[in-house]
């Protein structure tokens, strides 16, 4: 499976490198993006769920690394679940070989 990165800047500054096994990111996220917190949550609820339904399809198991790339994501997010506004921004998505889309 192709696996695809998106690299995100969160409220406070941070960069985060969020991993996918499938490039179906890309379908819910675009490069230079901002989606509010919670939004940015379900859209990696919603992608990450289907690529480690890919996974499942085409090796017989879901993909643990999607999960816990989810789960890492909701951590953070969990930071920012008070702060009127917060936004995520989508900074790049990126190939497994490097190439930015």
């Amino acid at each position: 499976m192709p696996e695809m990165y998106v690299v995100v800047r969160w409220p406070d500054g941070v960069t985060q490198r969020c991993y996918s096994p499938s490039t179906v990111v890309a379908d819910y996220f675009a490069a230079g993006a901002e989606y509010a917190v919670a939004e940015f949550v379900e859209r990696s609820r919603t992608a990450l769920g289907i690529a480690g339904e890919r996974v499942r399809d085409k090796y017989g198991f879901l993909c643990t690394g999607a999960s816990a790339e989810l789960a890492r994501i909701e951590q953070a997010a969990a930071a920012y679940a008070r702060v009127d506004g917060a936004t995520v921004t989508v900074e790049a998505l990126v190939d497994a070989d490097g190439r930015v889309r």
